[in-house]
């Protein structure tokens, strides 16, 4: 989507996104190796009984869906950061993931009118619709005017 057609309080869904096991424990083998996220057994007789994805993953998650469906071929050219993360659920083997991502807050910056600033709140749901993610980021929109070259 173009930063034009975004609107205050639409919200815009993407997905499903169905995490496997595999790529889970994957993940969580590399950046998030906690025995929760990798070791099926010991996670069975935890507090979540059984292995769940490192929120982390689930971020990323729901920036993948992002990107994919909504700021694809879009002028967003990166985040200054995120407000909050709130992983209310774990996210488990097998479930579908599906983005809700509603703008909050769409403006041209003052100082830099080339420069389009969008807040937007991302919730994250699984197939049964139980939150687990929920964050509110920032993106910034390129929105300088182009020059165009014509082939000759």
């Amino acid at each position: 989507m173009k930063f034009s057609e975004f609107q205050v309080g639409e919200i815009i869904e993407a997905g499903p996104y169905r995490l496997e096991e595999e790529e889970l424990r994957r993940f969580a083998e590399a950046y998030d190796p906690q025995w929760f996220h990798v070791d099926p057994a010991k996670a069975a007789h935890g507090p979540y009984g059984g292995l769940i994805a490192s929120g982390w993953q689930t971020c990323a998650i729901a920036m993948r869906l992002a990107v994919d469906n909504i700021l694809a071929g879009s002028e967003s050219f990166g985040s200054p950061g995120v407000a909050y993360i709130k992983w209310p659920n774990p996210v488990r083997p097998g479930d579908s993931l599906t983005l809700k991502a509603e703008p909050t807050e769409i403006r041209r910056s003052q100082s830099q009118p080339h420069l389009g600033i969008m807040r937007w709140r991302w919730r994250l749901f699984n197939q049964v619709g139980q939150e687990v993610l929920e964050s509110e980021a920032t993106s910034l929109f390129d929105l300088s005017p182009r020059l165009e070259t014509s082939q000759q």
